[in-house]
């Protein structure tokens, strides 16, 4: 439900659709006294200031925590989170004030929509959020939490589940391509995993999710969802009735999310397929540059990466995938430089002179991150902390929407506490 001046990537932003706007008294007419000989007038009384037009808005993003977060992780989605969270507040034209409110998840209850080993699940969540901080998601200016701490996802992901036509999830083109390596042992989970996605998106009313393109079709099942929940259930004078005894407005419960489509640094390939995106879930280890990867590991994987037999370097050539994802892998991890300066540099290297400065260049970035990731894994009761700030903010936000969507739906509301006699 809407906040009232209100907005996981989804890279989850979120815009509120509300603002607060001050009242303006009119000012007092003047009023002059006349005497004899004299004339006095009354001070004029001054209209009171206009106070700010104030929205807020919210983005929401999350990664699994299934193994380790690699370059592709941190590169696509983690430092775009920095980003977002270091922007100043936006004036627009007619004077009001944007407000970006940050929420930033380790999605857990979608690593267990593969199998996964209970042993691990803990401490991959502990290591992802750790490595959220460790990039530099500062828990002043955002908020970082585990997803199942937040007990509104699994409820609204069922509540959905049971609105949402079966044909809508088998177009979805990511179960279709997992399903086939897990063969019959597939779960259900995996077939609805992408209601969940939208659960995690609408509890937070996201009017724009940074999602990278592989995620934007589960990003539109989210807005066809909205649509046909609000339009089910979010209409006529019986709805109306319903939020007026529950104390809550009548709008439709859900926002119509966009997608906010990070361009630059979005997808970082397979170091052993250029036309493949880099996964944590490919068995190679090798495929992959993880963030906590020791500089040794880095240099040796760089060492092996897949080129190819022509000459020189280039962006852009379709038949060169790998040519193009190196030099992509370069320029992100030197902010500041452009593809100019950068093929300047790079255009006489053969593949021998270019892949040592590759490396050193990757290793250098990560070195500072990896150095604080272990700060914070040294300092559990901070990293503890910092999760259960992230729930509560995240918890006080997200019951709300879940409880306008048991209005809207006809749940009978839960009775008062029953006080006993003496």
């Amino acid at each position: 439900m809407h906040t009232k001046s209100t907005v996981r990537m989804v890279v989850l932003a979120i815009t509120l659709s509300s603002f607060s706007r001050a009242f303006v008294a009119r000012p007092l007419a003047r009023r002059t006294s006349v005497r004899v000989f004299s004339a006095a007038t009354e001070p004029e009384t001054k209209p009171a200031p206009e106070k700010p037009k104030i929205r807020t808005s919210r983005i929401l993003s999350g990664v699994q925590p299934t193994g380790s977060l690699h370059l592709g992780n941190y590169l696509g989605a983690i430092r775009q989170w920095v980003e977002f969270q270091d922007a100043d507040p936006v004036v627009d034209e007619e004077g009001t004030t944007t407000i970006t409110e940050n929420f930033f998840c380790v999605v857990d209850l979608h690593a267990i929509t593969m199998p996964h080993e209970p042993k691990d699940l803990a401490e991959s969540t502990k290591a992802s959020a750790a490595l959220y901080l460790a990039a530099g998601i500062d828990p002043v200016k955002s908020k970082v939490f585990v997803q199942s701490h937040v007990p509104a996802h699994s409820e609204l992901a069922w509540l959905l589940n049971c609105i949402t036509p079966m044909n809508w999830l088998e177009r979805m083109i990511q179960f279709k391509d997992k399903a086939k390596k897990q063969g019959e042992a597939v779960g259900v989970g995996l077939f609805t995993y992408p209601v969940l996605m939208a659960a995690d998106i609408l509890l937070y009313q996201a009017d724009q999710v940074p999602v990278g393109e592989d995620q934007r079709q589960h990003l539109e099942l989210a807005r066809d969802v909205v649509r046909r929940f609000n339009d089910q259930f979010c209409k006529g004078n019986p709805y109306k009735k319903r939020c007026k005894a529950a104390g809550i407005p009548s709008r439709p419960v859900f926002l119509e999310p966009n997608p906010m489509i990070v361009e630059t640094g979005a997808r970082v390939m397979s170091l052993t397929d250029g036309s493949s995106k880099m996964s944590k879930s490919d068995a190679n280890d090798g495929s992959r540059i993880n963030v906590l990867d020791p500089p040794k590991v880095i240099r040796d994987k760089i060492k092996k990466c897949k080129t190819d037999e022509w000459r020189g370097l280039e962006w852009g050539n379709p038949e060169r995938p790998e040519a193009s994802n190196l030099l992509n892998i370069y320029l992100a991890v030197q902010p500041g430089r452009t593809k100019e300066d950068i093929m300047e540099e790079v255009k006489e290297m053969s593949w021998g002179d270019f892949k040592p400065v590759l490396a050193e260049a990757v290793v250098a970035h990560l070195e500072p991150i990896q150095k604080r990731y272990a700060e914070v894994r040294e300092d559990d009761e901070y990293l503890d902390r910092v999760l259960r700030e992230g729930a509560d903010a995240a918890n006080a936000i997200a019951s709300r929407t879940v409880h306008a969507t048991r209005v809207a739906m006809g749940f009978a509301p839960l009775p008062p506490p029953i006080v006993k006699e003496d």
